[in-house]
């Protein structure tokens, strides 16, 4: 049960980080106020990775330990890795639009995993156990 709720958690932050990214420069461009707001700084993008990592890893490693599937476990560590990239991209000159391709991506792939995970949990009974 715990991998279950670990697993739409992280789907949810991955949405989040979806908006995020896409909804912010679009609400800027259109009302320049929103920059002032919190949620646009890139410290929340810092904050969303802060919770996304610990929680992909909890989830998709207890999945693991059930399902065996480390095809998951590969895959989320992929979407970490673009997300992290993306967090950490201004020194690799990929601009705005190259990090927000990779965040994108990254949030999309972990997404990914923690449906596989969920549903190969459920396959093998293991979120009752």
């Amino acid at each position: 049960m715990l991998v279950g709720l670990l697993d739409r958690f992280s789907i949810g932050l991955s949405a989040l980080c979806l908006l995020h990214c896409l909804a912010i420069p679009l609400l800027i461009s259109m009302t320049p106020v929103v920059a002032t707001f919190a949620f646009a700084d890139e410290s929340f993008h810092i904050a969303l990775i802060a919770l996304v990592v610990p929680t992909s890893a909890l989830a998709l490693g207890l999945g693991c330990r059930k399902h065996r599937g480390w095809g998951v476990v590969v895959i989320g560590l992929t979407g970490l890795a673009l997300l992290g990239t993306a967090a950490f991209s201004e020194g690799l000159g990929l601009g705005e639009i190259g990090e927000t391709v990779l965040t994108v991506l990254g949030a999309l792939v972990v997404a990914s995993a923690h449906v596989l995970n969920y549903r190969a949990c459920r396959a093998c009974d293991c979120e009752h156990n």
